[in-house]
């Protein structure tokens, strides 16, 4: 997965915080009982629900490229709106359909 050019440009320029993040982030993903679809569908959730562009981005591909199909990332989008609300539920589809090519 390609990442985004800030977050390479951190990369060169601190690569010890890089790394201690990466290995906190590895620690955090392993820390609990849920499976790699689960963790995946829930950082998307949490992307979107603290209004996150680009960590939606980010997430959204993550999980399609670990094979979670575009239909499980709208009902994702669509339980938000219930608890988010339906404007959220919108632009978390349309950030969604930035990755799918489906905007």
């Amino acid at each position: 997965m390609a990442k985004p050019a800030p977050y390479l440009r951190i990369q060169r320029e601190q690569p010890e915080l890089m790394e201690a993040y990466e290995r906190f982030a590895s620690l955090a993903h392993e820390a609990g009982p849920l499976s790699d679809r689960e963790r995946r569908l829930v950082k998307l959730a949490l992307a979107f629900a603290s209004g996150s562009e680009g960590a939606t981005h980010s997430h959204a591909r993550q999980a399609l490229e670990a094979g979670i199909g575009e239909a499980d990332l709208r009902h994702v989008a669509f339980l938000a709106a219930t608890t988010l609300g339906f404007p959220a539920m919108m632009k978390a589809l349309s950030w969604i359909g930035d990755v799918t090519d489906d905007a």
